[in-house]
């Protein structure tokens, strides 16, 4: 299974990534203890220059484990064909212990570099990079998740065995399993699409007050209300548009969605919903830097730009999801 493609270029980016921030780290350690945009010493243009090539290496990687997340899944989907009892990714996922954790760690990775990157904007937009120690340190921080999520893949992927019979979704997202899916799958259709555009009422109408207003505490609300509108959004796909989109009052696999026979239309919603998030918590990732005086333009400035792709982002997920409850001949709530 290691010498499938997929499988290969989701190892390689994910090794690369723990390769280039393990060699970072030296220079990292470095810029925190002798950073000085004051000096006009050696060793701190030799610092300036290499700050350069290492921040759009580490920029690039992070990029592609942006990427990473879509083609995991996807490789997920399509081997579900090489598993006997595998219907969906779910059931390439469960061949092994290894599988959900790989993907929620690649999730985390997702958002975290999404973070970052928002950070790493910022800095490169001020004349004395005033963050440089502050991205370098994080630099640090990310490597353990990084290299957590590399070594999750390489346990899922190694531990892949074609006679293995799995089990789908059936089992998992059912109302009767004892799981957390299984709570979320068993919540009332009235309730949680109460929840659910509540949620995603109120996130959108947050991230344009502060596309609008650009204040320091609306652009903290906002990354904590992108965060539990994923959530939500999540919740909302597991308990009803899953539903209304295979047309089955029991199916509420999240993944299953993303098959050609139901027109690929997970992508149609993940897509938007990701984005968005990431967004949101990169509004508020740059927020605590609003008041650094090279950058009191600069964050309101970027966070309102990420504000509004927040918007549009869950306003689109939510209208894609409308869509298709309104296109279902499926009826879960009697008029």
């Amino acid at each position: 299974m290691l010498f499938q493609p997929a499988i290969i270029a989701l190892l390689l980016a994910a090794g690369l990534a723990v390769l280039m921030l393990l060699l970072a780290t030296p220079f990292a350690l470095q810029v925190i203890r002798r950073w000085d945009m004051a000096s006009g010493s050696e060793l701190q243009l030799i610092l300036e220059r290499r700050t350069y090539l290492f921040s759009t290496l580490v920029s690039f990687v992070l990029v592609v484990q942006l990427g990473a997340l879509l083609l995991f899944v996807f490789n997920a989907d399509r081997l579900a064909a090489m598993f006997v009892g595998a219907m969906c990714a779910v059931g390439t996922l469960n061949v092994n212990e290894w599988g959900f954790p790989a993907l929620i760690a690649q999730m985390l990775v997702f958002f975290l570099a999404a973070a970052w990157l928002a950070i790493n904007h910022v800095d490169t937009q001020a004349r004395d990079y005033p963050l440089v120690r502050i991205k370098y340190g994080l630099l640090i921080v990310l490597l353990p998740f990084l290299a957590a999520s590399f070594w999750l893949q390489f346990r899922y992927f190694s531990g892949l065995k074609a006679n293995v019979i799995t089990s789908c979704c059936g089992s998992m997202f059912s109302t009767e399993a004892e799981s957390i899916a299984g709570d979320l799958s068993a919540l009332p259709p009235l309730p949680a699409i109460w929840l659910f555009y509540s949620a995603m009422a109120v996130t959108t109408l947050l991230a344009l007050w502060h596309w609008r207003r650009r204040g320091a505490v609306s652009g903290g609300l906002l990354a904590l209300l992108s965060a539990a509108g994923f959530v939500v959004a999540m919740t909302g796909v597991l308990s009803f548009v899953s539903l209304y989109i295979y047309e089955h009052p029991h199916h509420h696999c999240p993944f299953c969605i993303l098959k050609p026979e139901y027109d690929y239309r997970g992508y149609a919603l993940y897509l938007p919903l990701f984005a968005a998030t990431a967004a949101g918590l990169g509004a508020g990732a740059i927020q605590p830097f609003a008041r650094v005086a090279s950058l009191r333009a600069i964050v309101p400035r970027v966070s309102a730009r990420l504000a509004a792709l927040t918007a549009a982002g869950f306003l689109l997920f939510t209208v894609v999801a409308t869509g298709f409850v309104l296109a279902s001949n499926l009826i879960l709530i009697e008029h």
